[in-house]
This record gives C-alpha cells, sequence and structure tokens, in this order.
C-alpha cells in the first residue's frame, strides 16, 4: 500500500504531524511505503501511482494556504476516486468545541467549498511558537489569542496538538 502525505505548513507543525501519521501508519504495516510532501512541492508526485493520499494544512489569520484550493480543484476527481483523508490544523481546535472537521469553521467551509470529499477528516490543535515568530506574527497572534482567552505569555511555546488523536486518525485511516 502506497500512501502520500501532502502537507501545508506555516511554522512546521502541520508538517510534524503528517510526519507523526506517517509513522504511525508504518507502525502498523512495515511493508507501507508512506512519502511526504509540502504543498509546494507536490505538483512533482504523480498522484496516480498511490493507493492512498492524505492531505494536510494549516491555518494562519483565518486562511489556509492560497494555494491549497487551486491545488484540490486540479486534482479534485482523482482524489475523489483513492481513499483519502484531509486534516486541518489550527489554534482555535485547541478548544474542545472547536477541534472537529463539523464544529471547526475553517474546515467546515472549506469542505463545503470544495469538489473533493475526502473519506475521512479531522481537526488537530496546533502550536503557539511565540519567541520563533516576527515581531508581527507574534504581535497579531498574541492579540488573537488575548481575544480568545488563549496564552499570551510571548517567551513560552505550548504544543496543543493531541498526539493521541492523531494518532487514532493515522489508525482509523490504515484500517
Amino acid at each position: 500500500m502506497k500512501t502520500l502525505i501532502i502537507y501545508a505548513s506555516v511554522d512546521g507543525q502541520t508538517q510534524k504531524i503528517a510526519q507523526a501519521i506517517a509513522t504511525e501508519i508504518q507502525n502498523q504495516d512495515q511493508s507501507a511505503v508512506v512519502n511526504l510532501a509540502a504543498l509546494a512541492a507536490a505538483e512533482q508526485q504523480d498522484l496516480a501511482q498511490y493507493d492512498q493520499i492524505i492531505i494536510g494544512a494549516s491555518i494562519r489569520y483565518g486562511h489556509f494556504n492560497k494555494t491549497l484550493e487551486p491545488y484540490i480543484a486540479r486534482y479534485a476527481e482523482l482524489l475523489n476516486r483513492k481513499k483519502t483523508a484531509f486534516y486541518s490544523v489550527n489554534l482555535t481546535a485547541r478548544k474542545a468545541d472547536k477541534n472537529t472537521p463539523e464544529t471547526n469553521a475553517y474546515t467546515r467551509k472549506l469542505l463545503q467549498r470544495i469538489d473533493w470529499q475526502p473519506t475521512q477528516s479531522a481537526v488537530f490543535a496546533g502550536a503557539l511558537r511565540y519567541p520563533q515568530y516576527r515581531f508581527f506574527d507574534r504581535f497579531m497572534i498574541r492579540l488573537i489569542m488575548k481575544i480568545t482567552g488563549g496564552e499570551t505569555d510571548t517567551s513560552k511555546e505550548v504544543e496543543y496538538t493531541d498526539w493521541e488523536k492523531v494518532a487514532e486518525f493515522a489508525q482509523r485511516f490504515k484500517s
């Protein structure tokens, strides 16, 4: 079974989740072939050669990577013929009432807009990396976190990702 995991990551958490999913799939089936590709390099992948495809993308300032929807539109027909999954990563998902595809507005709206209907979808909370952000991002993200009741100490890094939920997602996808 060949699996391709495509990810669009701003600060690396979506990529880290993609790597964890790949590891989980390989742990379940030692013969599994799992390749990872950043969305920017995904055009070089022949999607037809894969049995399964997972696409993961993060949210920054309320938006997915601007190339995500055109990419999905270009390959929607092929994606709809395969076993596929989509996951989104955002800080809003740190809240229990916003961490499913149905309750997370970003993911729900994307899945309604696109022609691709993934076999499985999920939402994972991301990570807050204040010390790594540029001044503008640190300021804006802190403001957003203050408004939404999140961490505002800019000396901290907080990983909200529920790794057990990520593993369960991979296990459900593989089975």
